[in-house]
Protein backbone atom coordinates (compact mmCIF):
# COMPACT_ATOMS: atom_id res chain seq x y z
CA UNK A 1 0.00 0.00 0.00
CA UNK A 2 1.49 3.21 -0.76
CA UNK A 3 0.57 6.63 0.95
CA UNK A 4 -0.62 9.35 -1.27
CA UNK A 5 -0.60 8.04 -4.02
CA UNK A 6 -2.90 9.57 -6.93
CA UNK A 7 -4.11 7.99 -9.57
CA UNK A 8 -2.56 9.44 -12.28
CA UNK A 9 1.15 8.93 -10.42
CA UNK A 10 2.61 6.00 -12.29
CA UNK A 11 3.39 5.04 -15.69
CA UNK A 12 0.90 2.33 -16.40
CA UNK A 13 -2.12 5.26 -15.02
CA UNK A 14 -0.66 7.78 -17.61
CA UNK A 15 2.17 9.65 -15.74
CA UNK A 16 5.16 10.14 -18.40
CA UNK A 17 7.41 11.41 -15.94
CA UNK A 18 7.95 9.37 -12.93
CA UNK A 19 9.33 5.74 -13.79
CA UNK A 20 7.62 3.22 -12.36
CA UNK A 21 8.93 0.04 -14.37
CA UNK A 22 8.35 -2.45 -11.62
CA UNK A 23 4.39 -1.55 -11.42
CA UNK A 24 3.92 -0.85 -14.67
CA UNK A 25 5.23 -4.82 -15.58
CA UNK A 26 3.04 -5.96 -12.84
CA UNK A 27 -0.22 -4.57 -14.55
CA UNK A 28 0.79 -5.61 -17.95
CA UNK A 29 1.76 -9.12 -16.47
CA UNK A 30 -1.70 -9.14 -14.31
CA UNK A 31 -4.17 -7.30 -13.65
CA UNK A 32 -4.81 -3.05 -13.57
CA UNK A 33 -8.15 -2.10 -12.07
CA UNK A 34 -9.69 1.40 -13.47
CA UNK A 35 -12.42 1.59 -10.98
CA UNK A 36 -10.50 1.36 -7.61
CA UNK A 37 -11.54 3.21 -4.78
CA UNK A 38 -10.12 3.39 -0.91
CA UNK A 39 -12.35 3.41 1.62
CA UNK A 40 -11.57 7.05 3.03
CA UNK A 41 -9.86 10.25 1.47
CA UNK A 42 -7.55 9.92 4.44
CA UNK A 43 -5.59 7.11 5.75
CA UNK A 44 -6.53 6.04 9.24
CA UNK A 45 -10.05 5.38 7.62
CA UNK A 46 -8.61 3.19 4.98
CA UNK A 47 -6.63 1.34 6.79
CA UNK A 48 -9.31 0.16 9.19
CA UNK A 49 -11.55 -0.58 6.69
CA UNK A 50 -8.53 -2.64 4.97
CA UNK A 51 -8.30 -4.29 8.32
CA UNK A 52 -11.66 -5.13 9.05
CA UNK A 53 -13.25 -5.50 5.74
CA UNK A 54 -15.76 -3.17 7.08
CA UNK A 55 -16.78 0.20 6.79
CA UNK A 56 -14.58 2.29 8.88
CA UNK A 57 -17.59 3.97 10.74
CA UNK A 58 -18.08 1.06 11.95
CA UNK A 59 -15.01 0.86 14.13
CA UNK A 60 -15.30 4.88 15.54
CA UNK A 61 -12.08 5.87 12.88
CA UNK A 62 -13.70 8.59 10.70
CA UNK A 63 -10.73 10.89 10.43
CA UNK A 64 -6.91 10.71 10.59
CA UNK A 65 -5.37 9.64 14.00
CA UNK A 66 -3.21 12.74 14.54
CA UNK A 67 0.05 12.50 16.47
CA UNK A 68 -1.24 15.74 18.67
CA UNK A 69 -4.83 14.71 19.45
CA UNK A 70 -5.03 10.81 19.29
CA UNK A 71 -1.58 9.16 21.33
CA UNK A 72 -3.83 7.48 23.81
CA UNK A 73 -6.81 5.57 21.66
CA UNK A 74 -7.07 3.33 18.60
CA UNK A 75 -8.84 0.83 16.93
CA UNK A 76 -10.16 -1.30 19.28
CA UNK A 77 -8.83 -4.58 19.69
CA UNK A 78 -12.11 -6.32 19.81
CA UNK A 79 -12.43 -5.72 15.88
CA UNK A 80 -11.38 -8.32 13.59
CA UNK A 81 -8.72 -8.29 11.35
CA UNK A 82 -7.49 -10.29 8.43
CA UNK A 83 -4.06 -11.10 9.98
CA UNK A 84 -5.88 -12.42 13.07
CA UNK A 85 -8.36 -14.85 10.45
CA UNK A 86 -5.34 -15.85 8.00
CA UNK A 87 -2.85 -16.42 11.62
CA UNK A 88 -5.49 -18.82 12.73
CA UNK A 89 -5.50 -20.23 9.22
CA UNK A 90 -1.88 -21.34 9.60
CA UNK A 91 -0.54 -17.91 8.14
CA UNK A 92 2.63 -16.40 9.27
CA UNK A 93 1.84 -12.77 9.54
CA UNK A 94 3.84 -9.63 9.05
CA UNK A 95 3.59 -5.81 8.65
CA UNK A 96 6.59 -3.54 8.00
CA UNK A 97 5.77 0.56 7.47
CA UNK A 98 2.96 2.46 8.40
CA UNK A 99 0.50 1.35 11.06
CA UNK A 100 -1.76 4.16 12.20
CA UNK A 101 -4.35 3.08 13.63
CA UNK A 102 -3.25 3.43 17.23
CA UNK A 103 -0.11 5.52 18.95
CA UNK A 104 0.06 3.71 22.22
CA UNK A 105 1.26 -0.08 22.37
CA UNK A 106 -1.37 -1.76 23.71
CA UNK A 107 -2.89 -1.25 20.50
CA UNK A 108 0.18 -2.07 18.13
CA UNK A 109 -0.35 -4.31 15.01
CA UNK A 110 1.14 -7.22 17.06
CA UNK A 111 -2.11 -7.04 19.52
CA UNK A 112 -4.09 -7.44 15.97
CA UNK A 113 -2.74 -10.89 14.60
CA UNK A 114 0.83 -9.57 13.33
CA UNK A 115 3.34 -11.64 14.52
CA UNK A 116 5.78 -9.57 13.55
CA UNK A 117 5.86 -5.33 13.20
CA UNK A 118 8.78 -2.72 12.22
CA UNK A 119 8.09 0.41 11.50
CA UNK A 120 6.34 3.46 12.83
CA UNK A 121 2.42 4.18 14.09
CA UNK A 122 2.05 7.96 13.23
CA UNK A 123 0.86 9.41 10.26
CA UNK A 124 4.68 10.10 8.94
CA UNK A 125 8.13 10.27 9.99
CA UNK A 126 10.99 11.55 9.14
CA UNK A 127 12.47 9.24 6.33
CA UNK A 128 15.88 9.38 8.24
CA UNK A 129 15.30 9.70 11.67
CA UNK A 130 11.96 8.65 11.92
CA UNK A 131 10.24 11.46 13.97
CA UNK A 132 6.44 11.96 14.01
CA UNK A 133 5.04 15.26 13.52
CA UNK A 134 5.50 16.14 17.58
CA UNK A 135 8.96 15.31 17.74
CA UNK A 136 8.02 12.10 19.01
CA UNK A 137 10.88 8.97 18.03
CA UNK A 138 8.58 6.73 16.06
CA UNK A 139 10.33 3.31 15.04
CA UNK A 140 9.10 0.32 16.80
CA UNK A 141 10.08 -3.41 16.58
CA UNK A 142 6.79 -5.23 17.77
CA UNK A 143 5.71 -3.17 20.86
CA UNK A 144 9.14 -1.67 21.69
CA UNK A 145 10.44 1.34 20.32
CA UNK A 146 13.74 0.25 18.44
CA UNK A 147 15.59 3.21 16.56
CA UNK A 148 16.85 1.82 13.26
CA UNK A 149 19.46 3.70 10.64
CA UNK A 150 18.16 3.81 6.82
CA UNK A 151 15.70 5.78 4.49
CA UNK A 152 11.90 4.51 5.37
CA UNK A 153 11.23 3.18 1.67
CA UNK A 154 14.51 0.77 1.61
CA UNK A 155 13.89 -0.40 5.42
CA UNK A 156 10.21 -1.30 4.88
CA UNK A 157 11.80 -3.53 2.09
CA UNK A 158 14.72 -4.96 3.62
CA UNK A 159 12.16 -6.14 6.56
CA UNK A 160 9.74 -7.59 3.72
CA UNK A 161 13.00 -9.51 2.32
CA UNK A 162 13.65 -11.02 5.51
CA UNK A 163 10.28 -11.93 5.98
CA UNK A 164 9.98 -13.64 3.11
CA UNK A 165 13.10 -15.57 3.26
CA UNK A 166 12.56 -16.58 6.77
CA UNK A 167 8.92 -18.43 5.89
CA UNK A 168 9.41 -19.48 2.67
CA UNK A 169 8.43 -23.05 3.56
CA UNK A 170 5.04 -21.86 4.90
CA UNK A 171 2.03 -19.57 4.15
CA UNK A 172 2.10 -15.84 4.92
CA UNK A 173 0.49 -12.77 4.93
CA UNK A 174 2.95 -10.17 4.04
CA UNK A 175 1.59 -6.57 4.80
CA UNK A 176 3.86 -3.59 3.26
CA UNK A 177 2.91 -0.50 4.26
CA UNK A 178 4.92 2.12 2.47
CA UNK A 179 5.34 5.78 3.42
CA UNK A 180 5.92 6.97 0.06
CA UNK A 181 5.37 9.47 -1.32
CA UNK A 182 4.24 11.16 1.97
CA UNK A 183 5.34 14.44 3.03
CA UNK A 184 7.94 15.22 4.76
CA UNK A 185 9.34 14.75 1.04
CA UNK A 186 12.79 13.54 1.43
CA UNK A 187 14.82 11.70 -1.48
CA UNK A 188 17.49 8.41 -0.24
CA UNK A 189 20.14 10.92 -0.69
CA UNK A 190 18.68 14.34 1.12
CA UNK A 191 18.82 14.77 5.17
CA UNK A 192 17.03 14.60 8.39
CA UNK A 193 14.97 17.46 8.55
CA UNK A 194 13.35 16.69 12.03
CA UNK A 195 14.79 16.35 15.05
CA UNK A 196 13.26 15.27 19.07
CA UNK A 197 12.50 19.15 19.44
CA UNK A 198 10.94 19.59 16.13
CA UNK A 199 7.29 20.30 16.03
CA UNK A 200 5.27 20.52 12.96
CA UNK A 201 4.49 18.92 9.94
CA UNK A 202 7.84 19.80 8.11
CA UNK A 203 7.05 19.07 4.59
CA UNK A 204 10.55 18.98 3.04
CA UNK A 205 12.10 20.95 0.55
CA UNK A 206 11.10 24.11 -1.01
CA UNK A 207 11.05 24.46 -4.89
CA UNK A 208 12.35 21.23 -5.33
CA UNK A 209 8.97 19.24 -4.40
CA UNK A 210 8.46 17.86 -7.06
CA UNK A 211 11.84 16.18 -8.59
CA UNK A 212 11.95 14.44 -4.64
CA UNK A 213 8.50 13.10 -4.89
CA UNK A 214 9.29 11.74 -8.27
CA UNK A 215 12.40 10.18 -6.77
CA UNK A 216 10.22 9.06 -3.49
CA UNK A 217 7.75 7.10 -6.32
CA UNK A 218 10.39 5.84 -8.00
CA UNK A 219 12.52 4.39 -5.20
CA UNK A 220 9.22 2.61 -3.79
CA UNK A 221 8.63 0.86 -7.26
CA UNK A 222 12.44 -0.17 -7.24
CA UNK A 223 11.74 -2.05 -3.62
CA UNK A 224 8.83 -3.71 -5.08
CA UNK A 225 10.85 -5.13 -7.89
CA UNK A 226 13.05 -6.48 -4.97
CA UNK A 227 10.12 -8.07 -3.46
CA UNK A 228 8.84 -9.67 -6.68
CA UNK A 229 12.24 -10.97 -7.66
CA UNK A 230 12.27 -12.42 -4.22
CA UNK A 231 9.76 -14.16 -5.14
CA UNK A 232 10.70 -15.26 -8.01
CA UNK A 233 14.19 -16.94 -6.86
CA UNK A 234 12.36 -18.33 -4.09
CA UNK A 235 9.88 -19.97 -6.58
CA UNK A 236 6.91 -18.54 -5.03
CA UNK A 237 5.83 -16.30 -7.34
CA UNK A 238 3.45 -18.63 -8.99
CA UNK A 239 1.56 -19.32 -5.29
CA UNK A 240 1.44 -15.90 -4.24
CA UNK A 241 -0.66 -12.92 -4.92
CA UNK A 242 0.66 -9.52 -4.90
CA UNK A 243 -1.86 -6.46 -4.54
CA UNK A 244 -0.69 -2.99 -5.02
CA UNK A 245 -2.81 -0.08 -4.16
CA UNK A 246 -3.12 3.17 -2.47
CA UNK A 247 -4.78 4.42 0.41
CA UNK A 248 -6.13 7.52 -1.06
CA UNK A 249 -5.53 10.65 -3.59
CA UNK A 250 -2.54 12.87 -3.84
CA UNK A 251 -2.01 15.29 -1.64
CA UNK A 252 -1.16 18.59 -2.41
CA UNK A 253 2.09 17.78 -4.97
CA UNK A 254 0.70 14.51 -6.93
CA UNK A 255 -1.94 13.89 -9.71
CA UNK A 256 -4.78 12.59 -9.76
CA UNK A 257 -5.09 12.46 -13.28
CA UNK A 258 -7.69 14.03 -14.68
CA UNK A 259 -10.12 13.26 -11.82
CA UNK A 260 -11.51 15.93 -10.25
CA UNK A 261 -10.12 16.47 -6.54
CA UNK A 262 -7.82 15.15 -4.28
CA UNK A 263 -6.80 14.05 -1.03
CA UNK A 264 -9.23 14.99 1.24
CA UNK A 265 -11.83 15.22 -1.03
CA UNK A 266 -14.87 13.30 -1.77
CA UNK A 267 -14.47 13.80 -5.27
CA UNK A 268 -13.24 11.14 -7.81
CA UNK A 269 -9.85 11.91 -7.66
CA UNK A 270 -9.54 11.84 -3.58
CA UNK A 271 -10.53 8.12 -3.49
CA UNK A 272 -9.93 6.69 -7.09
CA UNK A 273 -6.79 5.09 -6.90
CA UNK A 274 -3.80 2.72 -8.67
CA UNK A 275 -4.71 -0.81 -8.24
CA UNK A 276 -3.16 -3.80 -9.29
CA UNK A 277 -3.01 -7.46 -9.21
CA UNK A 278 -0.25 -9.94 -10.02
CA UNK A 279 -0.45 -13.81 -9.56
CA UNK A 280 0.84 -15.46 -12.89
CA UNK A 281 -0.31 -18.44 -14.07
CA UNK A 282 -3.76 -17.30 -11.94
CA UNK A 283 -4.56 -13.94 -13.09
CA UNK A 284 -4.38 -13.44 -16.41
CA UNK A 285 -1.74 -11.23 -17.94
CA UNK A 286 -2.41 -7.73 -19.26
CA UNK A 287 -6.03 -7.68 -18.07
CA UNK A 288 -8.14 -4.73 -17.14
CA UNK A 289 -11.05 -4.17 -14.64
CA UNK A 290 -13.57 -1.93 -15.04
CA UNK A 291 -15.86 -3.16 -11.86
CA UNK A 292 -15.75 -0.81 -8.79
CA UNK A 293 -13.99 -2.63 -6.21
CA UNK A 294 -13.05 -0.93 -2.69
CA UNK A 295 -10.23 -1.16 -0.29
CA UNK A 296 -12.60 -3.20 2.21
CA UNK A 297 -12.96 -5.92 -0.92
CA UNK A 298 -9.38 -7.15 -0.12
CA UNK A 299 -10.16 -8.91 3.76
CA UNK A 300 -12.93 -11.51 2.65
CA UNK A 301 -10.81 -11.90 -0.84
CA UNK A 302 -7.79 -12.80 1.18
CA UNK A 303 -9.40 -14.81 3.62
CA UNK A 304 -11.17 -16.38 0.60
CA UNK A 305 -8.33 -17.16 -1.69
CA UNK A 306 -6.51 -18.88 1.75
CA UNK A 307 -9.73 -21.45 2.14
CA UNK A 308 -10.93 -19.85 5.42
CA UNK A 309 -14.79 -20.00 5.97
CA UNK A 310 -14.89 -18.03 9.69
CA UNK A 311 -14.48 -14.78 7.36
CA UNK A 312 -18.37 -15.68 6.55
CA UNK A 313 -19.89 -15.43 9.46
CA UNK A 314 -18.24 -11.73 10.44
CA UNK A 315 -20.81 -9.64 8.53
CA UNK A 316 -18.36 -8.43 6.15
CA UNK A 317 -19.31 -5.19 3.83
CA UNK A 318 -16.87 -5.92 1.35
CA UNK A 319 -17.27 -8.54 -0.97
CA UNK A 320 -14.84 -11.59 -2.26
CA UNK A 321 -13.67 -10.74 -5.59
CA UNK A 322 -11.55 -13.77 -6.00
CA UNK A 323 -13.45 -14.69 -8.69
CA UNK A 324 -13.04 -11.67 -10.59
CA UNK A 325 -9.05 -11.47 -10.32
CA UNK A 326 -9.24 -15.30 -10.99
CA UNK A 327 -11.91 -16.46 -13.81
CA UNK A 328 -13.41 -13.10 -14.85
CA UNK A 329 -16.02 -13.29 -12.51
CA UNK A 330 -18.56 -10.37 -12.05
CA UNK A 331 -19.26 -8.64 -8.58
CA UNK A 332 -23.45 -8.26 -7.97
CA UNK A 333 -24.71 -4.84 -8.23
CA UNK A 334 -24.41 -2.81 -5.09
CA UNK A 335 -24.54 0.84 -3.86
CA UNK A 336 -21.12 2.19 -2.14
CA UNK A 337 -20.49 4.94 0.18
CA UNK A 338 -18.09 7.43 1.71
CA UNK A 339 -17.70 9.90 4.06
CA UNK A 340 -15.12 12.42 5.47
CA UNK A 341 -16.05 15.18 8.20
CA UNK A 342 -19.27 16.26 6.92
CA UNK A 343 -19.19 15.15 3.56
CA UNK A 344 -20.90 12.21 2.54
CA UNK A 345 -20.97 10.01 -1.40
CA UNK A 346 -22.70 7.15 -2.53
CA UNK A 347 -22.10 5.41 -5.86
CA UNK A 348 -25.17 3.44 -7.67
CA UNK A 349 -23.84 1.76 -10.83
CA UNK A 350 -22.79 5.40 -13.17
CA UNK A 351 -24.39 7.39 -10.66
CA UNK A 352 -22.68 9.84 -7.72
CA UNK A 353 -24.06 11.74 -5.18
CA UNK A 354 -22.23 13.60 -2.98
CA UNK A 355 -23.65 15.55 -0.40
CA UNK A 356 -21.60 18.60 2.18
CA UNK A 357 -22.89 21.71 3.48
CA UNK A 358 -26.15 22.36 2.53
CA UNK A 359 -25.68 20.96 -1.60
CA UNK A 360 -26.27 18.29 -3.29
CA UNK A 361 -24.36 17.04 -6.75
CA UNK A 362 -25.01 14.50 -8.92
CA UNK A 363 -22.55 13.02 -11.73
CA UNK A 364 -22.83 10.88 -14.28
CA UNK A 365 -19.44 9.10 -14.22
CA UNK A 366 -20.17 7.24 -17.33
CA UNK A 367 -20.36 10.15 -19.16
CA UNK A 368 -18.33 12.60 -16.76
CA UNK A 369 -15.56 11.16 -14.63
CA UNK A 370 -14.01 14.61 -13.91
CA UNK A 371 -17.46 15.13 -11.95
CA UNK A 372 -17.93 18.95 -14.15
CA UNK A 373 -21.24 18.81 -14.31
CA UNK A 374 -24.04 18.41 -11.76
CA UNK A 375 -26.76 17.14 -13.14
CA UNK A 376 -29.13 17.06 -9.73
CA UNK A 377 -31.81 19.37 -10.78
CA UNK A 378 -32.07 17.72 -14.15
CA UNK A 379 -32.24 14.26 -12.25
CA UNK A 380 -34.52 14.71 -9.20
CA UNK A 381 -35.44 11.54 -8.69
CA UNK A 382 -32.27 9.65 -8.95
CA UNK A 383 -30.90 12.50 -6.68
CA UNK A 384 -33.40 11.89 -4.23
CA UNK A 385 -33.19 7.98 -4.06
CA UNK A 386 -29.83 8.33 -3.55
CA UNK A 387 -29.69 10.84 -0.86
CA UNK A 388 -31.76 8.70 1.10
CA UNK A 389 -30.09 5.78 0.45
CA UNK A 390 -26.94 8.05 1.73
CA UNK A 391 -29.01 8.60 5.03
CA UNK A 392 -30.02 5.29 6.10
CA UNK A 393 -26.37 4.15 5.41
CA UNK A 394 -25.20 6.80 7.93
CA UNK A 395 -27.81 6.12 10.46
CA UNK A 396 -26.75 1.85 10.51
CA UNK A 397 -22.82 2.41 10.38
CA UNK A 398 -22.65 4.43 13.28
CA UNK A 399 -25.46 3.38 15.67
CA UNK A 400 -24.18 2.68 18.63
CA UNK A 401 -20.18 3.45 17.84
CA UNK A 402 -17.89 5.57 19.91
CA UNK A 403 -15.65 8.26 17.88
CA UNK A 404 -11.75 7.19 18.00
CA UNK A 405 -10.38 9.59 15.58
Amino acid sequence: MADDLGYGDIGCYGNKDINTPWLDCLASRGMRFTDFHSNGAVCSPTRAALMTGRYQQRTGINGVMTAARHRHTGMDLGEVTFAEVLKKAGYATGLFGKWHLGYDAAFNPVRQGFDEFTGYVSGNVDYFLHIDQEGFEDWWKREKLTPEKGYSTDLITEHGLHFIERHQDKPFCLYLAHEAPHYPYQGSNDKAIRSVESVGALKGLGNDRESVYKEMIEAMDSGIGIIVRKLQQLHLDENTLVFFCSDNGPGSIGSPGRLRGRKGDLFEGGHRVPAIAYWPGIVKADTICRQTVMTMDLFPTMVSLAGERSGESLNLDGVDISLVLTAGGQLSQRNLFWKHGKSMAVRDDKWKLIAQKDSLMLFDLETDLAEKHDVAEKCPAVTKRLYEKLLQWKKEVEAGVDARS
